[in-house]
């Protein structure tokens, strides 16, 4: 089972365990008429017109050639992300706020968008099975919350894990929400959840959540459910490669990046909910 570092903090530590290329037609058409336009003329000279016809079809062909050539050239493979050295922010203080009380828009489509210092990824939040974490998620992303903050616990092959204020898996937001999962969910590659301390109720979130980048985290369904990465996926298999401090004598820092990983700042996007 998933458990905190330590008691009343929310954290959990690991179980067992391209479009066709188009192509120009040659310019027969064009290479027709210069050679017709080469052989006319009653003012012409015989030797005169076939240098020009000589000298027009090899222009004609030469333009062939390189317009073939720059149709059929490969489209670039995309960057792949890298992590950026940057400084570890400081910890912030631990809020006292409000649970969101307004719901959202179940007819809408809701994205996070995370810009991290390994790249940007994206969640689309799964408004309709989990309503109260969503509408969470959203409030704490528009009050900046969670811009400046550090993902604190990677896991390879699991999770990687952020959200907290204090950047060592102890802080919240103030309040907490309740909302079971479906109990169909399994957290799979890509799966977003929040996580709770061993001692909390199941669907029971704050602020800090997690993203499976193993196969199957193999977790019983007591997650709040957030949503899924819905692009970037390689930002965050990028950031689940991190090295960690595994021999720091403190256990809690033992998964810890070495080098931080920043979020730098989750901007959410409204969009109709396609029928």
């Amino acid at each position: 089972m998933v458990v905190a570092p330590q008691k009343g903090g929310e954290g959990h530590a690991r179980p067992l365990s391209f479009p066709p290329v188009l192509r120009r037609r040659p310019l027969l058409a064009a290479l027709a008429a210069a050679t017709l336009l080469a052989g006319c003329g009653a003012d012409s000279e015989p030797g005169k017109d076939k240098a020009k016809a000589s000298t027009s079809t090899g222009t004609q062909t030469g333009t062939t050639a390189t317009t073939s050539s720059t149709a059929t050239r490969p489209a670039a493979p995309p960057a792949k992300p890298v992590c950026r050295k940057v400084a570890e922010p400081k910890a912030k203080d631990e809020p006292k706020l409000k649970a969101p009380t307004s719901r959202l828009d179940s007819d809408k489509l809701y994205r996070a968008v995370l810009t991290t210092s390994c790249g940007t990824f994206t969640i689309t939040l799964d408004v309709r099975r989990a309503p109260k974490t969503a509408a969470s998620f959203v409030s704490l992303s528009e009050q900046g919350f969670y811009d400046n903050t550090i993902f604190h616990r990677i896991v390879p092959g699991f999770v990687i894990q952020g959200g907290d204020p204090l950047g060592n898996g102890q802080g919240g937001p103030g309040y907490s929400v309740v909302e079971a999962p479906p109990p169909e969910l399994r957290y799979t590659r890509g799966v977003v959840a929040m996580a709770k301390t061993e001692i909390e109720e199941p669907g029971t979130s704050g602020s800090q959540f997690y993203v499976v980048t193993g196969p199957d985290a193999q977790l019983p369904p007591d997650y709040a459910l957030v949503g899924r990465v819905s692009a970037g996926q390689d930002v965050v298999d990028l950031i689940g490669r991190s090295p960690t401090d595994s021999t720091n004598p403190d256990p809690a820092r033992q998964e810890a990046p070495i080098k931080p990983v920043v979020i730098q700042r989750v901007t959410i996007e409204e969009a109709r909910a396609p029928k």
